[in-house]
C-alpha cells in the first residue's frame, strides 16, 4: 500500500449543547475557556475520540483509553513489550509499529519502553486546539445525590451528597488539522488511511456519551475536505484553514450552529481551485 499521495487540509465544525465538551483538571473539571471566554478543546482530546472512532471501525490501537482496552495489556508498556524485545533496532520497531497500529502512523508516538531507547515517532496528521467561535456561558449547576455515598453517624445525611457539574450551554467550536505526504511516507501512512480518519471525524461523538456529555448533546455540524493537487500543496496549511470564515449574528445570542453565516471564501478559493485544489463539504453523521 502506497503512502499518502496528496496533501489533505481539513476544517471541522462541531457543536456543544449543555454538556461539557473537555474538562480542565486543575479547574474542577470545568468545561476549558480562554482568558477571554472562548471555548477549548484540546487536541488530545480530538485525537482520543478519532482513535476511540476507529477503535470501533475494528483498527488496532496502541494508545487505548483504559475503559476500552482490547487486549490484556493495561499500560503502554506492557502493550510494547508484547510485541517486541530489546534486541530490535529502532528503525525495525518503527516500521512494525506503524503497521500494526493505525494511530501510530497517524499521529506518531514516543516509546522509551526499553532501556536506553528514546524512539520517536513523527506522524503525518496534525490536529488543532478546538476554539469556540463566540466567548461561551458555563453554567455551574449544583446537585444532590438522594442517598448518603458512605456511612454517616447518626443515620444523618453525610457531605457527599452535595456536588457541582459544569458545562456549556452552547458553543460552536472550529478544528483544522492537515495531513503531510512527507511523513506519511516514513509512518506508511496511506490514502485509505486519510478516509479513515475522515470517517472518523464525522462520527466523532459516537459511543462517546457520558454523564458530562449526555447522548446528542455534542453534534458533528461540517467537514471542509481540501485535497491538494500534489504531495506539497498550492498553498500553506493556515491560507487554506482561512478560507472558511463564520460570522456571528451582530445584535444577537447565537443558540445554534445556524445562527452562524459559514461561508467559503470564493475569491481566493477560485484562485486555488484554478492550481488544482478541490473541495467536498459533508454534514456530520
Amino acid at each position: 500500500m502506497s503512502s499518502l499521495t496528496k496533501k489533505i487540509d481539513f476544517v471541522l465544525f462541531v457543536s456543544v449543547r449543555q454538556a461539557n465538551p473537555n474538562g480542565d483538571p486543575l479547574l474542577g473539571n470545568m468545561p476549558r475557556t480562554d482568558y477571554e471566554g472562548y471555548g477549548e478543546i484540546s487536541d488530545v482530546c480530538i485525537k482520543r475520540k478519532i482513535r476511540n472512532r476507529l477503535q470501533d471501525m475494528g483498527h488496532e490501537i496502541f494508545v487505548q483509553a483504559n475503559d476500552r482496552i482490547d487486549d490484556t495489556c493495561k499500560s503502554l508498556e506492557e502493550r510494547y513489550k508484547a510485541h517486541f524485545t530489546s534486541k530490535q533496532g529502532d528503525e525495525e520497531v518503527a516500521a512494525a509499529a506503524c503497521q500494526r497500529w493505525i494511530d501510530v502512523r497517524s499521529f506518531g508516538q514516543v516509546m522509551t519502553f526499553q532501556k536506553n531507547q528514546s524512539l520517536g515517532i513523527r506522524g503525518p496528521v496534525s490536529v488543532s486546539l478546538g476554539k469556540s467561535l463566540s466567548p461561551v456561558d458555563v453554567i455551574t449547576m449544583q446537585i444532590t445525590r438522594s442517598t448518603n455515598g458512605k456511612a454517616s453517624e447518626n443515620g444523618k445525611r453525610s457531605a457527599d451528597t452535595m456536588g457541582t457539574k459544569h458545562f456549556v450551554d452552547f458553543g460552536v467550536y472550529k478544528i483544522t488539522g492537515s495531513m503531510n505526504c512527507y511523513f506519511a511516507q516514513r509512518t506508511g501512512f496511506s490514502d485509505e488511511d486519510a478516509q479513515l480518519i475522515r470517517q472518523a471525524l464525522l462520527s466523532l461523538f459516537e459511543n462517546d456519551m457520558s454523564s458530562a456529555r449526555p447522548e446528542g448533546s455534542m453534534t458533528v455540524e461540517k467537514l471542509y475536505w481540501f485535497v491538494h493537487p500534489n504531495a506539497l500543496g498550492i498553498a500553506s496549511s493556515a491560507k487554506i484553514h482561512q478560507l472558511v470564515q463564520a460570522q456571528a449574528p451582530a445584535d444577537e445570542k447565537v443558540h445554534d450552529f445556524s445562527d452562524y453565516a459559514v461561508s467559503v471564501d470564493e475569491d481566493r478559493f477560485n484562485l486555488y481551485r484554478q492550481k488544482g485544489l478541490t473541495l467536498e463539504i459533508e454534514d456530520g453523521i
